[in-house]
């Protein structure tokens, strides 16, 4: 199965819907499955007072509130179903992440079928409520949160209506960026092997690597953040990947789904006309005259694998040849 790759717009529009729409194009070009964006209501979302991540104030106006940069980027109603429009019309999956309710519902009543819940909803029980009584698929990135933690979500989810089969558990880190030293990508398999569900990688690093990884490990869906261009204002950005670096990195998940293949070991259609050229045969070490002994002396191994094998050396060595050979025979 392919992997799903979603190309995470976020707030990375900066509130313009020409920005949102080149970042769909963008996302097109990569080669990306889905674009995503975020759907939220400030008022609902976070109080007046709310400080700023570290991260959010190196990256934008340290005086501003949190509920003032977030207001900048909300999108209505009016504004989704255009964004919707534009991806049916360029083959996209058109997807968002919903932060509060009326969010949820927004994005209901324009019939999404997938459902990404962010990391900080994990502990959200009416929240996860109401997504998993809408009994779609669900997406669920677990950043900042315990093994345990994401048990209880996903029983919620469950019991609300959602079945274990259309959840996804999204392997996440909340920090823009991630160091390497905190990725700890195995823990997507323990979350694998703990629950029993498809799961994938929200990646936050800098770079392309740490995504390509997990789809090695067994990843069926890959987000990452991406941009215009990483020196924008805005608090995404910098840690976002530029058009070029997409288009590169959905290039390698693509070339790391074929070549992980079956698990069946046997040679490949590819390297199969080589056998005969890259092994070995039992050849003729001198002349051989017929009804000789072949022993050791007169019997070496080499090129082309086209004879008798190697691996009958045994049976060969004592017996009688049937027939006379010059030096380089095959036997």
């Amino acid at each position: 199965m392919s992997v799903f790759f979603i190309s995470e717009a976020g707030v990375n529009h900066n509130g313009s819907i020409k920005l949102a729409k080149e970042l769909i194009d963008v996302a097109v070009e990569s080669g990306a499955d889905a674009v995503k964006f975020q759907t939220f209501k400030a008022d609902n979302l976070v109080s007046k007072t709310a400080e700023k991540a570290d991260y959010q104030k190196k990256n934008t106006d340290a005086s501003e509130s949190q509920f003032d940069m977030i207001k900048k980027l909300e999108l209505d109603m009016e504004t989704h179903k255009e964004l919707l429009v534009y991806c049916q019309e360029k083959d996209i999956m058109f997807l968002s992440t919903p932060f509060d309710h009326d969010s949820i519902n927004l994005l209901s009543s324009l019939g999404l079928q997938i459902f990404k819940i962010p990391s900080g909803e994990i502990t959200n029980l009416p929240y996860l409520r109401h997504v998993g009584s809408l009994k779609k698929k669900v997406i669920l990135s677990t950043g900042m949160s315990t093994l345990q933690e994401v048990g209880d979500a996903l029983t919620i989810l469950i019991n609300a209506g959602t079945s274990k089969e259309n959840i996804t558990v999204l392997h996440a880190n909340t920090m823009y960026p991630t160091p390497m030293t905190d990725v700890n990508l195995n823990a997507m398999l323990t979350i694998q092997k703990k629950f029993g569900t498809a799961v994938g990688y929200s990646d936050h690093t800098l770079g392309i690597e740490v995504g390509v990884a997990a789809v090695a490990m067994g990843a069926s869906v890959i987000e990452k953040h991406f941009t215009l261009d990483k020196t924008m204002d805005g608090p995404d950005h910098k840690a976002s990947l530029e058009p070029k670096e997409l288009k590169e990195m959905v290039l390698s998940i693509r070339n790391i789904e074929k070549a992980l293949g079956s698990s069946e070991k046997k040679p490949s259609p590819s390297e199969s006309v080589n056998i005969e050229v890259v092994r070995k045969s039992i050849v003729a070490n001198q002349c051989i005259e017929k009804g000789d002994l072949l022993t050791e002396k007169n019997l070496i191994v080499k090129r082309p694998g086209s004879g008798i094998s190697p691996m009958k050396w045994n049976d060969v060595i004592g017996s009688l040849a049937t027939k006379s050979y010059n030096k380089d025979d095959l036997i």
